[in-house]
């Protein structure tokens, strides 16, 4: 299963007043796992950009002045995303705008299907929020903390820093608990060769010095175990034998 994951900066909300795509960033999974393929384009809009789309993704008109036009970036844009689920939050914005380029594509002479849905199927992962998070925010940034999803980097909106945290997002809001521990390639090799059974040493143990959680730690385990269960729909095994809390308290 081929996915991508994607977004646009833009010069403005609307395309009814002309408004034009001046930044695209997508990425690519495999089979749910980042392959690190990227895409990633500014795009000169042949406009001005609305100061308050500036003040949200910080790109000037001036910067973006010696950039190719969209139909130049075209063709390799839909070699990338060509086969492929895109994946969008508020997918209806950016499929608006992919469809307004694609009518300024047509104008220029270039041979493109006539709308992003002939191309690719769009998933909008803000629908899908709301549906598992009715009644809550379901922004990327509220994600993030929901999902505790590391967005330090997100001081301006880019579309390629927003691919990428959508991604992380998207793999864990989607996912069980497998995603969350995925194994590493040289992990997978090794289960493979040993026919998917763990090898298991024996450990001389009466040594060992045991170190307590503290408060905090057990706070954040807890946290981090009601996440599990939301993820999963069942009840963590950390709590059908007792929460760490509990057994610490019998001490």
């Amino acid at each position: 299963m081929r996915q991508v994951v994607l977004d646009t900066e833009t010069t403005g909300l609307e395309t009814e007043r002309g408004h034009r795509i001046i930044e695209i960033g997508a990425v690519e999974l495999v089979d749910r796992r980042l392959t690190g393929r990227r895409f990633h384009k500014y795009v000169n809009p042949q406009r001005d950009i609305d100061e308050g789309a500036q003040e949200v993704h910080g790109i000037s008109a001036d910067f973006l002045e010696d950039k190719p036009r969209i139909a130049d970036i075209w063709p390799e844009f839909l070699e990338f995303i060509s086969d492929a689920e895109l994946v969008i939050h508020n997918a209806p914005f950016d499929v608006g705008f992919l469809n307004a380029e694609i009518r300024h594509i047509l104008a220029d002479g270039v041979e493109t299907p006539d709308s992003i849905e002939k191309i690719c199927q769009v998933t909008d992962s803000l629908a899908l929020a709301r549906h598992k998070h009715p009644g809550q925010k379901n922004n990327l940034d509220a994600l993030c903390r929901r999902y505790m999803v590391d967005n330090s980097q997100r001081q301006l909106h880019g579309a390629l820093l927003d691919a990428e945290i959508l991604a992380d997002v998207f793999l864990l809001m989607t996912g069980g608990q497998t995603q969350l521990f995925g194994a590493s390639d040289d992990q997978d090799k090794g289960t493979k060769a040993r026919g998917g059974e763990q090898q298991l040493q024996p450990v001389e143990a009466s040594g060992l010095q045991v170190i307590r959680a503290d408060p905090e730690e057990l706070q954040a385990h807890e946290q981090f175990v009601t996440l599990l269960a939301e993820k999963s729909g069942a009840t963590p095994i950390w709590r059908q034998i007792g929460s760490p809390a509990a057994a610490n308290s019998d001490e």
